[in-house]
């Protein structure tokens, strides 16, 4: 099984998207400041899990969700879920 997640920063409210095929070995690594794309920006938190059969099917969704119009999706669709508020930002009533 291989997963695309979306993290969102405590530090500075951002969404970062990724995929890996062992999603709590990746939270921790980016919590612990081992990724050097996010060391600065932690602590996240996990908001959004897709999962896929293989790493073709999950790197796909993640380069779409890395576009501007798959991230301006994404963001509607946390909206709706109550995750994100209306300026993007974690709606805590959820965690």
């Amino acid at each position: 099984m291989h997963f695309v997640y979306v993290l969102y920063s405590m530090k500075d409210h951002r969404l970062y998207k990724g995929a890996t095929s062992n999603i709590q070995k990746r939270l921790i690594k980016h919590n612990s400041g081992g990724s050097t794309s996010t060391a600065k920006r932690k602590p996240f938190v996990l908001i959004h899990l897709e999962q896929f059969d293989n790493k073709t099917q999950a790197l796909k969704r993640e380069l779409f969700l890395k576009t501007l119009e798959g991230g301006s999706q994404l963001k509607s669709y946390l909206k709706k879920q109550n995750i994100l508020d209306e300026n993007g930002k974690l709606t805590f009533g959820q965690w």
